[in-house]
């Protein structure tokens, strides 16, 4: 027990108390997250509906399907089209999950605004689920867009609420991760490939058809507003502090 209590002291920053607190908010966020994103909205009709305004205004605008583009990029390599695949059901939970670990043990400075900008884009993203419903691209194959992923899963279609796709809190969360790993990475490197995170998984959502362009974009705004609201609620406290 001793030398467990020692392993603590030396690899938590804040001990042992503190991190079991900070994975139950996270665990508990995250779940509820799932629970409320999975009733917030299973109307098909306003879904589709919403996806086909979608893809009428992408296509008024710039006369072509960014995401088929995408698609058959991807498509010209199984190895490219792998990747694509692994980096959707992987950017979210896994990577997000490994990021808040290491941050928490090797930059903990840095732990409470990344998990708090997280939390925050997620909650944001419930309530764009709830006013605009909107079906994703793989499930308009009449308009040319192929599922990259197996959506069949009876664990996710009892989880996951199919009409989520706008805003993308893939795109979202994403580039918050780029922004925190960009600040707190050491070598020029890893650095470069954190900045460069972002824009893969923007490109991967589209190129399997889980999102369309106008989702991405909608995520990056999402993320966007919460790194800006989290940046500025310590100046605002001790802005309202100094004037007490």
């Amino acid at each position: 027990m001793t030398a467990l209590a020692a392993a603590g002291r030396r690899l938590l920053p804040r001990g042992y108390v503190d991190f079991v607190g900070q994975a139950a908010i996270w665990f508990g966020f995250y779940f509820s997250y799932l629970g409320v994103r999975s009733l917030a909205d299973r109307n098909p009709s306003t879904a589709f509906l919403n996806g086909f305004k979608v893809i009428g205004w992408e296509q008024s605008w710039f006369h072509h399907l960014f995401e088929q583009t995408a698609q058959r990029v991807a498509d010209s390599s199984q190895l490219l089209l792998t990747a694509a695949a692994w980096t959707y059901w992987n950017s979210e939970f896994t990577v997000i999950g490994l990021t808040l670990l290491w941050i928490y043990l090797r930059r903990y400075p840095h732990f409470q605004r990344f998990r708090n900008a997280i939390l925050l884009a997620n909650a944001l993203g419930l309530i764009g689920y709830v006013l605009m419903p909107t079906a994703p691209p793989w499930m308009f194959p009449a308009q040319g867009f192929v599922d990259g992923v197996n959506h069949q899963s009876g664990l996710i279609q009892s989880l996951a609420n199919p009409y989520a796709a706008m805003p993308s809190l893939h795109a979202g969360d994403a580039l918050i991760v780029g922004v925190f790993m960009v600040a707190t990475c050491r070598h020029w490197w890893s650095r470069l490939l954190w900045a460069l995170w972002p824009a893969w998984v923007w490109f991967c959502v589209m190129a399997t058809a889980n999102h369309f362009l106008l989702d991405v974009v909608a995520g990056i705004g999402v993320a966007l507003l919460s790194l800006t609201v989290v940046g500025w609620t310590p100046r605002a406290w001790r802005l309202i502090a100094n004037l007490l």
